[in-house]
């Protein structure tokens, strides 16, 4: 019995370049069908558009710039959950619901990061 998947015997250049097209695969799939991810990727442009703009040092834009990202990276996430938990039952059910809210509760977590970052460093 084999443990491991067929998709999965690619090695060097090929497997950076599979998982270079299935990234962007998931990029288009989640500007395409996530409104959610639509509105932080047009946040992100604002936000670090103004962060070069702003007086602030190399480390404080970096960090400006890093949570925005991270708030991106959550999002693909949080909508990775939402759709798994829809593919195996789009049935009500209390850990699904569970489920959903916790990914809602990350991304929540990390626009307040962003709140709380940008504040600090601007005020």
């Amino acid at each position: 019995m084999n443990l491991y998947s067929a998709y999965k015997g690619k090695k060097g250049l090929k497997r950076i370049l599979a998982a270079t097209i299935y990234s962007l695969s998931g990029f288009k799939s989640a500007f395409k069908n996530e409104a959610a991810f639509r509105q932080i990727v047009l946040l992100n442009i604002f936000l670090i558009t103004v962060s070069f703009f702003i007086s602030v040092s190399r480390v404080e834009q970096a960090m400006m710039v890093a949570v925005c990202l991270l708030a991106l990276m959550i999002e693909l996430i949080n909508s990775a959950i939402e759709a798994t938990v829809d593919r195996i039952s789009l049935e009500r059910h209390e850990l699904s619901k569970n489920a959903k809210d916790m990914g809602s509760a990350a991304q929540f977590t990390a626009l307040t990061l962003i709140v709380l970052t940008w504040g600090i460093i601007l005020i």
